[in-house]
């Protein structure tokens, strides 16, 4: 499942078409109260009176704040995690961890997202959610294209991207700083050896 984040797409929601201004109001406001009281504490109707909105229109849109959060976030990593062609193939894979770190530690989207996957422990509804989402593999999709064409073991696009963002993400969960960049440039070293390249 790859939730639907344009509300003029097939498989949207039914009913009453989006207020743009609406919905990005919505979507700055769950960022902005993950930040300011956490995901335990937030709630539809504290969504709802931030974004000066009606609850009704909330609930038109998403059936919980984990939908409201991820697509905020989906939103936001299209931009933020795209990376623009390097000459070789360590570049291209450095240059995405590189923005995928300050992504899940600086940027108020990635925040979002490791508090997604901390929910996801716990609670089946927002597992699949974020699975479904995929946002990791997503994001790397094009990244990894580029590099297959000089990586002839690499495999498919799922593990490789999977390869790619672990060390990443574990870390960022895992303790209060991220992979220093030695450690990067160490860990696309060995994945390009790895992938033949």
């Amino acid at each position: 499942m790859v939730l639907n984040t344009d509300p003029a797409a097939p498989g949207a929601r039914t009913g009453r078409p989006r207020s743009e201004r609406a919905r990005r109001a919505v979507l700055h406001a769950v960022d902005d109260l993950l930040v300011e009281v956490g995901y335990a504490a937030m709630t539809m109707k504290g969504i709802a009176e931030r974004a000066g909105v009606g609850r009704q229109t909330v609930y038109r849109w998403w059936s919980t704040k984990a939908e409201i959060l991820l697509e905020a976030c989906l939103t936001d990593a299209r931009e933020e995690l795209a990376v623009p062609p390097h000459p070789t193939p360590a570049g291209d894979l450095l240059a995405y961890l590189t923005v995928l770190t300050e992504f899940l530690t600086t940027s108020p989207p990635g925040l979002a997202y490791r508090a997604l996957i901390g929910e996801a422990q716990h609670d089946p509804a927002v597992r699949e959610l974020v699975h479904g989402a995929d946002l990791l593999t997503e994001s790397a999709r094009g990244v990894l294209d580029r590099v297959r064409r000089s990586a002839p073991d690499m495999p498919d696009t799922a593990l490789s991207a999977a390869q790619l963002t672990g060390p990443v993400v574990t870390r960022v969960l895992t303790t209060p700083a991220p992979l220093p960049a030695p450690l990067l440039e160490a860990h696309v070293a060995s994945l390009l050896r790895a992938w033949g390249c």
